[in-house]
Formats: structure tokens, sequence, C-alpha cells
């Protein structure tokens, strides 16, 4: 995975999960890969990945089977679309309305181009 330098390296894994859990590579109530599985495979270090699939729990979108390892929890799809949703909408669009508005592009055009 290529990692960029604005976003630190555990958001950017915990994005790529969550990617796979909404594409149904990784579905709900089904195991993921262990931290050293998923570590290695994406070339960071264990700890990292642990820091990643803490965040993930505290979002309710992974849990913890002791002893059997980590799997997506039940309406996980639904409650990473809604808190995406509610990013895009409180930090991105805004940006993007006031970059359309900048360049002079109307609400229609808008609309047609999306």
């Amino acid at each position: 995975m290529e990692y960029n330098g604005h976003k630190p390296i555990y958001l950017q894994n915990a994005d790529m999960i969550q990617e796979k859990i909404v594409r149904g590579e990784w579905p709900e109530e089904e195991r993921i890969p262990s931290v050293r599985e998923l570590g290695a495979s994406v070339g960071v270090n264990p700890n990292t990945i642990v820091r990643s699939y803490q965040l993930l729990e505290s979002q309710d979108i992974i849990y913890n089977k002791r002893g059997m390892g980590y799997y997506v929890k039940g309406g996980a799809v639904a409650r990473i679309k809604e808190n995406v949703k509610r990013e895009f909408i409180a930090n991105e669009l805004p940006w993007f309305k006031a970059k359309a508005e900048m360049l002079g592009i109307s609400k229609q055009e808008l609309i047609e181009l999306l």
C-alpha cells in the first residue's frame, strides 16, 4: 500500500479496511486478517495495525473474539457509509462548494456534470 504523508498511517489503514468492508471483500460477521497478517501484507509494523483495529473497534465496525481474532461487526457497512457521508458533508463539501463558486460553476452545470 502507498501511504501519503498528510495523514497518519494508522488512519490510512483504517480507511483501507473500511473500503474492503464496504466493497464486500471482508463480509460482515467474517474474520479479518490478524494484526500480524495485515501488517505483513501492507508493510507496516503490527503495532500500527493494532492502533487501526482499536480505532475501528471503538467505532463499532469490528470486534475481537478472544483467542479467535477480529471480525467485521453486523451492520458495519451501514455505519461506515453513514460516518463517511457525515465526514464528507462536514469537511469536503464546503471546500468543493467554495471552489465551484470561485470558478463560477453554476449549480446547473454541477448537476449536469454529476
